[in-house]
């Protein structure tokens, strides 16, 4: 068993150095509220005596933490009072990542986060090792998570057939499941200047180069066996700097909003003033406290055009820093990739886990013709800004992603059938509604403020077609032979292809005003995990009878596709979106 960097001893005796400290000050005037005996006083020497305890704890926590790589499972020791000893299977682990802060980087450092499916939060943390350590235990990890993969296999083929050689169909099936790994390899491939070709040199995950017969760095816990350095890597695609540029620009963080909520509380005053100096040659009030209703009107608008601008520019730079350097690649039965700037992450995408592919892009990437691509996986996902989801491509071309995704999950051009036009009037009457609602709360703000001209909300009605006719005109369902194709919203739009066998569910919901109209909405669930911004996918505003069809033909064609697969396990191919 292995411990962790001494530097990890130093780190976890400040945190919990400093956690103690904080909770025997307050605890001591607490205290001295209640009881008379206990004085304020005594804070001044409660806290070096919580700093030193905690200190202490810290200390012992980093002895007490092991952990080793093992022939059939990843063991983790921890705990100073109450011991926790884990044994994790390398069949269950989805994901090793690693994670790399600024001044991580600079002592270098890393956090190897290990991932399971199925879980809903991370399994084990690594705080901190060194970088060729993290570089081993994710090379080694997933080296051995694919054996057990391939053995599994193996003995899924010797039960079907413990001495009959593979069919002529079979070998000829598994041929063409190898050439679509391949072309699914390079399809995306748009190699760097100094690249030869579209495939380019087998990369490590922290960018050092070595060969074949080049000895392992002195790593701990070495387990003869498996090529410690992980199966070879093979490069898909790279963020070039333009695209970069064109993904910071043309998409917005929420993350933001929030960013800047917080540093407006942090400086409430300095951000008042500022807003204020800014309103000021615009006609603002001089100081805050005196002017008129139209000076505080100029202030209120300057305000919000400020904030969303501030909280555009916040996202840019957000953006830019996630995403630079974002490489993606092919490891084995692992998509790989790396990205980020200040903190760096490296981390895997694993084929099996994937239940849906998804292409992303808002008004202004269609409008220059670009798209991106997410994964959507089982378990959990290690972005926590967006749970199981995860970004293969960034943004591309349009063209190339659209080949990618129909290289990456054998569907073909999808032809799709948009809701009728009873669902275009619904979305009229939506909208109008929702219009008159705006137009009644300006009224009633006008009964108890100085606002005139309160009708002039009545503007809002003019966004009511366009609105209406651009949700209608962005839904659409593809039913594929081997895939449900289904493609929603306008903001944002995805067009999300499903497998037939990924599907866990297909339920029909129908609302009062849906069943007044013959309507009907398909949800599609997948066992991906979700956020708050990726929900199932769903077919909209469908006639009834069309809704029963598609539930109908997918839960048909998702029999099929489970005897199919139940089959190709047998015989020993095994297919999957690669």
């Amino acid at each position: 068993m292995n411990r962790l960097h001494p530097l990890s001893a130093a780190a976890y005796a400040l945190q919990y150095g400093f956690l103690w400290l904080s909770v025997a000050s307050i605890l001591t005037l607490l205290l001295g509220g209640i009881f008379d005996a206990i004085e304020s006083a005594w804070v001044p020497i409660a806290a070096p005596v919580g700093l030193v305890v905690g200190a202490a704890y810290g200390i012992a926590y980093y002895y007490r933490f092991e952990y080793g790589i093992t022939p059939d499972t990843f063991d983790v020791a921890s705990g100073v009072l109450a011991r926790r000893s884990r044994e994790i299977p390398y069949e269950r682990i989805q994901n090793v990542d690693v994670r790399q802060g600024v001044f991580q980087r600079l002592l270098g450092l890393a956090v190897v986060s290990i991932e399971t499916a199925g879980g809903g939060s991370t399994e084990a943390a690594l705080n901190f090792v060194s970088e060729s350590e993290a570089t081993r235990l994710q090379h080694q990890i997933r080296t051995r998570t694919a054996e057990v993969k391939d053995r599994r296999r193996g003995r899924g083929r010797s039960d079907a057939s413990a001495t009959d050689e593979r069919s002529p169909a079979t070998d000829e099936a598994s041929s063409d499941a190898e050439a679509e790994r391949t072309n699914a390899a390079t399809d995306l491939d748009e190699p760097a200047p100094d690249a030869d070709g579209p495939t380019a040199e087998p990369e490590s995950t922290d960018d050092t180069t070595t060969s074949d017969s080049e000895p392992v760095s002195a790593g701990r816990d070495r387990v003869a066996g498996p090529d410690p350095r992980g199966p070879r890597r093979q490069h898909l695609f790279a963020l070039e700097a333009r695209e970069l540029l064109l993904y910071s620009f043309t998409s917005f963080r929420p993350a933001a909003v929030a960013a800047l909520l917080g540093l407006f509380f942090l400086a409430t005053d300095l951000a008042i003033e500022l807003l204020v100096s800014a309103a000021r040659p615009f006609g603002g009030p001089a100081t805050l406290g005196e002017g008129s209703t139209a000076s505080y009107g100029i202030l209120t608008v300057v305000s919000i055009v400020n904030g969303v601008v501030s909280a555009y520019v916040l996202s840019v730079v957000y953006t830019f820093a996630a995403y630079y350097d974002f490489r993606l690649g092919r490891a084995g039965g692992d998509f790989v990739y790396e990205r980020g700037l200040l903190q760096r992450y490296s981390g895997s995408i694993p084929v099996e886990k994937v239940q849906s592919v998804t292409v992303t892009a808002n008004p202004l990437q269609r409008l220059i013709g670009y798209a991106g691509l997410w994964v959507e996986t089982a378990g959990y996902g290690p972005e926590s800004d967006s749970g199981g989801s995860q970004s293969a491509v960034p943004l591309a071309e349009q063209g190339r992603v659209h080949r990618f995704t129909e290289t990456l999950t054998g569907v073909e051009s999808p032809r799709f059938r948009s809701p009728p036009t009873t669902a275009l009037r619904r979305y009229l009457a939506r909208y109008a509604i929702v219009a008159t609602l705006v137009v009644a709360a300006a009224f009633a703000v006008a009964q108890f403020t100085a606002l005139e001209r309160w009708y002039a909300a009545a503007v809002v009605f003019v966004a009511v077609p366009p609105a209406a006719f651009l949700k209608y005109v962005n839904l659409g369902y593809y039913v594929g032979e081997d895939h449900l194709v289904v493609r929603r919203g306008f903001w944002k739009r995805r067009t999300t292809v499903i497998p037939y066998y990924r599907i866990q569910t297909v339920s029909t919901r129908r609302s009062i005003f849906q069943r007044r109209l013959g309507l009907a909405s398909l949800v599609v669930d997948t066992a991906s995990s979700r956020s708050f911004y990726w929900t199932s996918p769903t077919i909209y505003d469908v006639d009834l009878e069309d809704a029963r069809d598609v539930h109908g033909t997918g839960r048909k064609r998702l029999q099929t596709a489970l005897r199919e697969r139940a089959r190709a396990d047998d015989s020993g191919l095994t297919i999957d979106f690669t």
